[in-house]
């Protein structure tokens, strides 16, 4: 297997129980996660050597952080201690016709205080086969930014594969900004991952019909879109997920694929009920990256969606499935009979 590199930000998620809402909650579910490292446990999953970089406190907070990478296999060698705080992100589940919400404390965590000097991209990407990061990690701080540009120029160098899940945040920085920071980093980039609320955010290419808050998908709308990304910026291949939101308990889910040349379209799952969608994209990605290195684009994107589709029937961040049960999934089953 490969050596694949993630670069971003670990938080401390804290949540109500089940479906509580924040206000009638007394204690709250403490679990860790982030884009890039929800990505790197995937891909550990999946038997590769993956490789979580980033900044973070040199506490018993930021230990946990990191022991929760260790003990599913992701290697943090590269993990900098330092600065005054982790980053925490409060996720209070929706159901039915309610949506889910977010609210952030990260202002001054670890990584948004990081410097250049702090990591040795040399190093770091030695043999490195791929580099994965999202447009949360430049959002953080012009410092996390410049990080990142950094160490594209670095994987480039080294030959290495680079993908990126453009992932906008608008409580992170404005549409304007994003298109300012990456729209230039995509000059580095060959697989692109993102839907069409993405695309128009961090790239400025307007959908035309599409409207992620409703159930249907206009997917020559979304093909217009990866065609013309393609051709401004040569990636050599472009991929969504394809959500349909019948309600924040109840989701269609699928994915399309180009490479210049076809496109590719999943089967569909329904999620009902949905336990926990927050990282759905993320094992898309994780599973996506394992899929373009060992199988044909057809099967990548099959292995990505059921990856993705499982990742929604479990609380946390982090994809908690092996490559053979995503396998069986993607094979058909979806039973959920009993193992035994």
């Amino acid at each position: 297997m490969a050596k694949i590199v993630t670069l971003g930000e670990i938080m401390l998620r804290l949540s109500p129980p089940g479906n509580n809402r924040f206000i009638q909650s007394s204690t709250f579910d403490a679990v860790y996660g982030g884009g890039e490292a929800n990505v790197a446990v995937s891909l550990a999953n999946y038997g590769h050597d993956a490789y979580f970089v980033s900044k973070v406190p040199l506490n018993e907070i930021g230990q946990a952080a990191v022991n929760s990478l260790r003990a599913l296999g992701v290697e943090t060698e590269y993990i900098v201690r330092g600065g005054e705080r982790l980053g925490i992100y409060y996720l209070e589940t929706g159901a039915s016709m309610r949506p889910s919400k977010v609210i952030y404390d990260r202002a001054g965590s670890a990584i948004a205080k990081a410097v250049p000097d702090d990591f040795a991209f040399a190093e770091i990407f030695k043999e490195a086969a791929w580099f994965h990061w999202s447009g949360i990690t430049p959002a953080i701080s012009p410092e996390a930014a410049l990080i990142t540009k950094l160490a594209l120029i670095s994987a480039k160098k080294q030959g290495a594969t680079v993908s990126v899940d453009l992932n906008y945040r608008k409580k992170l920085w404005t549409p304007e900004a994003a298109q300012k920071v990456m729209r230039p980093l995509m000059q580095y980039v060959d697989v692109c991952i993102g839907n069409e609320e993405d695309a128009e955010t961090t790239l400025g290419f307007k959908p035309k019909q599409t409207d992620i808050g409703k159930a249907e998908l206009d997917l020559e709308s979304y093909k217009e879109i990866f065609k013309e990304m393609k051709r401004e910026f040569g990636f050599k291949i472009v991929a969504t997920t394809l959500r349909e939101s019948f309600s924040a308990s109840k989701n269609g889910w699928s994915a399309l694929l180009y490479d210049g040349e076809c496109f590719y379209q999943s089967k569909r799952y329904l999620i009902e009920p949905i336990v926990d969608r927050v990282g759905g994209g993320d094992a898309f990605s994780g599973g996506l990256i394992h899929g373009l290195i060992t199988k044909d684009k057809q099967q990548a994107l099959e292995f990505a969606v059921a990856a993705s589709a499982l990742k929604q029937t479990i609380h946390g961040d982090f994809n908690l499935v092996s490559e053979k049960e995503v396998e069986a999934l993607a094979m058909g089953d979806q039973s959920g009979r009993v193992q035994r």
